[in-house]
């Protein structure tokens, strides 16, 4: 119950034995664990422990009749299925704070930061803040507040270790009213619901344990009864790596139903980096999450978010020192963003893709450096997946799936009329790429032809094929595009996202779409629109586990969306009922406009799902008011052809499964 029978992590499982009575003997490897079951209505369940690293045998027996199952069994810190553990790794328990608590949990208890288990309670104040339960309490403060049911606002919240990160899980428990939970006894309050919060961010997130998780004191989803897990491998800006926080979530969730019992469904909940995982996680490890719920969301971290911020670095650099003159709106229009500010902002996000950026919480002779510690520790998305891509053997990092070989920067707005032939044509000659160390070269960069097809067949490159086909979507957006600043979170992602799910499955039912402005900041469960669509995803996920008919999972899922769930946007006068399609007559589309991005506006599909794309000859009528001067240099800076976006990439194919093991 705590998970799958080939993935067990720990030396415990939570299993359960289907029987018309409790009459029932099972065996460990031949050892007596009987004892360790109780009936539960429809058969007995019991924490079975001692489980020995590798396979192990279960054997139920009664009347005559048995069953055996075979357990394997890994090692609480993993590795399970992401492949061996990337070094070195900076142990940072002794700074993660306890939250509403205070204090630290101290230093790590071995090499695989390992905390000492504690409980903690606090509670939810008239006052509306959250605090410590008194120690030894025999009765309720005076100022404890009720959640919406009526029931006392007490905290009950559990701080562990597994996959070498520290893992938090609270739920409302009254402590004078019921004896701690079991997984065979409910915590009155629990709404029997588990929502995993998920963690944002990316740079600076490697080589690390975290100071924080993705949070598991929310008021909002607390008061609702909901038990919150999560683990500081899944905050992103620590471990921006979707594999080991695919696999971190996957020991939270069984550390909590080993504790908790298991949920009747459970939400994966996260913006921005939550949502890279939230996709992911759903996508390539099925049945961690049942329902998820995104903001500020992406694809995915390597191509969804790395393309658009690598071109933007590319383009703000070239526009930076181009002695032909732009102005400052056609480079917006050839970036395709909604506002000029968010080229340069994006440029300066690159950095995740340089191995000697954000790299300062390491010790300087830990860091890479291709002069002074060449073997070093490299800090960037692809070097902290080599387990998944493969080392280069002709450097030892990392296979990079990154291109933009044949890409025709702004060729729309040429086309337009926005830009000069003059001023195209001298773009593409001088744009450039990046070396293995992200440092800025004249020539284009060009994929690793095995890291391209890694990245389609394993999901690194979320498909939306796999588990995502299966589960409920909400994808709630705060509109951020005209940001002064220039944001990260823009719009188009979410069409990226449902781009990929329409191509993979024929159809995208499965994704509801809700917009609104940032009054509430990026994704904040103070925003009624958000309450909604976790309210939503609740009555959602109900009735797609109460329907037990065998028609199609899609049709199940449409059936059971609630009526009251619908697509549009929150406008100052109202919610705007309508399809979110990027329709320019729409009044969302209208307040809200998606913009585009910079491989958009070379062509690309609203996908973003082409990491090298195939080549053709180009075609004179497609470039107007071009001089046979003008042909003849394009000819000369494309030699080999121009993208042709009407066809899928190299390389691209399905994923090859699901639940992938990279050992």
């Amino acid at each position: 119950m705590s998970g799958r029978p080939d993935t067990v992590t720990g030396g415990d499982a939570l299993v359960h034995v289907v029987a018309p009575d409790d009459q029932v003997r099972v065996t460990l490897n031949g050892n007596d664990v009987s004892s360790a079951f109780i009936a539960d209505g429809d058969g007995l369940t019991g924490l079975v422990g001692n489980l020995r690293l590798g396979s192990n045998l279960l054997r139920a027996e009664a009347d005559g009749r048995r069953t055996t199952l075979e357990v394997r069994n890994h090692p609480r810190q993993g590795p399970v299925f992401s492949g061996p553990h990337e070094q070195p790794f900076l142990c940072e328990t002794a700074k993660f704070t306890i939250p509403v608590i205070g204090g630290t949990l101290g230093a790590p208890l071995d090499a695989d930061c390992t905390v000492a288990p504690r409980v903690d309670y606090f509670y939810r104040t008239t006052a509306g803040q959250f605090a410590k339960w008194p120690a030894g309490a025999t009765a309720y403060p005076a100022d404890l507040a009720k959640t919406d049911s009526g029931d006392p606002f007490i905290v009950r919240m559990e701080t562990g270790s597994a996959s070498r990160a520290v893992v938090q899980t609270s739920m409302l428990h009254d402590p004078l009213r019921s004896a701690a939970p079991t997984p065979t006894r409910r915590s009155p309050s629990w709404n029997g619901r588990a929502i995993f919060t998920l963690g944002g961010g990316c740079a600076g997130g490697w080589y690390r344990s975290g100071t924080t998780t993705g949070g598991v004191t929310d008021a909002f989803l607390l008061g609702r009864g909901y038990a919150l897990m999560s683990s500081s491998l899944n905050v992103f800006g620590q471990n921006c790596n979707d594999l080991t926080a695919a696999e971190s979530a996957m020991m939270t969730k069984e550390l909590f139903v080993e504790h908790y019992g298991r949920p009747d469904f459970t939400i994966g909940f996260g913006c921005s980096g939550g949502s890279y995982q939230a996709h992911q996680i759903t996508d390539n490890y099925p049945g961690i999450f049942d329902g998820i719920v995104v903001g500020c969301s992406f694809p995915e971290v390597g191509f969804g978010t790395v393309s658009f911020i690598s071109d933007s670095w590319l383009l703000d650099s070239y526009f930076t020192k181009s002695s032909v003159p732009w102005t400052q709106e056609q480079k917006r229009q050839v970036a395709g963003f909604q506002t000029y500010a968010t080229l340069p902002s994006m440029a300066a996000s690159a950095a995740r893709i340089d191995p000697r950026q954000n790299c300062s919480h390491l010790p300087v002779l830990e860091r890479y450096d291709p002069v002074a510690n060449p073997r070093g520790a490299r800090c960037d998305v692809f070097d902290h997946t080599i387990n998944a891509y493969g080392a280069d053997p002709s450097t030892g990092f990392s296979r990079r799936p990154l291109d933009n070989v044949g890409v025709q920067y702004g060729l729309k707005v040429l086309r337009a009329g926005v830009i000069t032939p003059a001023q195209f044509l001298d773009l593409n000659s001088s744009i450039g790429g990046f070396d293995a160390d992200a440092n800025l070269v004249p020539s284009r960069t060009v994929a690793d032809p095995e890291a391209t097809r890694t990245a389609y067949r394993t999901g690194r490159l979320t498909n939306g094929g796999g588990g995502l086909k299966d589960v409920p979507i909400i994808d709630y957006r705060a509109y951020y595009d005209t940001q002064s600043y220039g944001d990260i979170h823009v719009r188009y992602h979410t069409f990226s996202m449902r781009a990929r799910l329409q191509k993979a499955n024929g159809t995208a039912a499965n994704q509801v779409s809700l917009l609104e402005d940032a009054t509430y900041g990026l994704f904040s469960t103070a925003s009624p629109l958000l309450q909604h669509a976790i309210d939503s995803m609740d009555r959602w996920l109900t009735q797609l586990t109460a329907d037990t008919t065998s028609r199609p999972r899609i049709d199940k899922i449409m059936a059971a969306r609630p009526s009251e769930l619908v697509e549009g946007c929150r406008t100052p006068t109202g919610f705007v009922a309508q399809p979110l399609n990027r329709d320019p007559a729409s009044r969302c589309e209208k307040l809200f406009p998606s913009a585009s991005f910079p491989r958009e506006v070379a062509g690309a599909g609203v996908a973003a799902d082409v990491i090298k794309c195939k080549l053709r000859e180009p075609v004179r009528s497609d470039y107007p008011g071009f001089t046979d001067a003008d042909w003849q240099r394009l000819l000369t800076i494309f030699p080999a052809g121009v993208c042709d976006w009407s066809k899928p990439g190299i390389n691209q194919q399905p994923l090859s499964g699901t639940w992938l093991a990279f050992n």
